[in-house]
C-alpha cells in the first residue's frame, strides 16, 4: 500500500510540475526526495510522512502563485485525501509544507517535528553547493534580476515579508540565504553533507569577485 502511494505520488508530481520553473521542477523534487531518504537512514521518523512531504513540498510553490502560501498545502491535502491517506498523516504532511520554507523561519515558528527537520534539511541541501548556485542563477534569470550590483548591499536582517518582496541581485541571495543554511541544518547527517557544499559556494564567490575585479583591468 505504501509503495503504491509513493509510486502514484511520484507520477502525480511529475505530471503536475512538467511546465514548472526548472529550479523547482521534478528534478528538484527528486533530489530532495533522495536527500530525505539518505537522512532517514540515520534518523527514527515516520517514513511515509517524510516521503510524501518531500515529494509534495513544492507542488504549488507560493512564488509562482502570486505569493499565496495556502495553495500548496491545499493542493497537497486534496491530493492525499483523494488517495485515502490517513487523516493524521495528511495533517502532518500539510503542516510540514506550511512551515518548512526558509522564509517561514524568518517569522514565528508554528510547528516542528523530526519529519519536518528531515525534509527541511533535504530541501536546504538542494539550495546550496553547485546545484544551489545553478538554481539561484536560474531563478534570478527567470525573474530578470541583476546578477551583481556592488551598490546594492545584502540585507542581512530581513523579516519574512521583506524576504518575500525582495528583488535584489542574485549574488545578494548567497548572503541573505544560501550561506546561512549550513548552520541551520537540523540533523547530523545533513550537517555533514552541507560542509563541502558550503565550501564550494565560498570558493565560487571568491572566483566571482576575482573575475569582477580583474575584468575592469582586462585589455579589450
Amino acid at each position: 500500500m505504501i509503495k503504491e502511494i509513493i509510486e502514484d505520488t511520484i507520477k502525480y508530481v511529475k505530471a503536475t510540475l512538467v511546465h514548472s520553473e526548472h529550479g523547482h521542477d521534478w528534478w528538484h523534487i527528486s533530489r530532495v526526495y533522495q536527500n530525505a531518504i539518505r537522512i532517514l537512514h540515520h534518523e527514527r521518523a515516520d517514513i511515509l510522512v517524510v516521503q510524501l512531504a518531500a515529494l509534495l513540498h513544492d507542488i504549488a510553490d507560493a512564488k509562482f502563485h502570486d505569493g499565496d502560501e495556502t495553495i500548496g498545502p491545499k493542493v497537497a491535502r486534496e491530493y492525499l485525501k483523494g488517495r485515502q491517506v490517513a487523516t493524521e498523516t495528511i495533517d502532518h504532511v500539510v503542516a510540514i509544507i506550511e512551515n518548512m520554507s526558509f522564509k517561514s523561519s524568518l517569522g514565528t515558528i508554528a510547528f516542528t517535528s523530526i519529519e519536518m527537520e528531515i525534509v527541511q534539511d533535504a530541501d536546504r541541501l538542494d539550495a546550496i553547493g553547485a546545484i544551489g548556485i545553478a538554481r539561484a542563477f536560474h531563478y534570478g534569470g527567470y525573474k530578470n534580476r541583476i546578477i551583481y550590483d556592488p551598490s546594492v548591499p545584502p540585507n542581512l536582517h530581513m523579516d519574512k515579508e521583506e524576504y518575500k518582496k525582495s528583488d535584489a541581485p542574485t549574488i545578494n541571495h548567497f548572503y541573505e540565504k544560501l550561506l546561512l543554511l549550513k548552520d541551520k541544518m537540523n540533523t547530523e547527517t545533513a550537517k555533514q553533507m552541507a560542509v563541502q557544499r558550503h565550501e564550494f559556494m565560498e570558493l565560487y564567490l571568491e572566483q566571482f569577485y576575482n573575475e569582477v575585479a580583474n575584468g575592469s583591468n582586462d585589455d579589450i
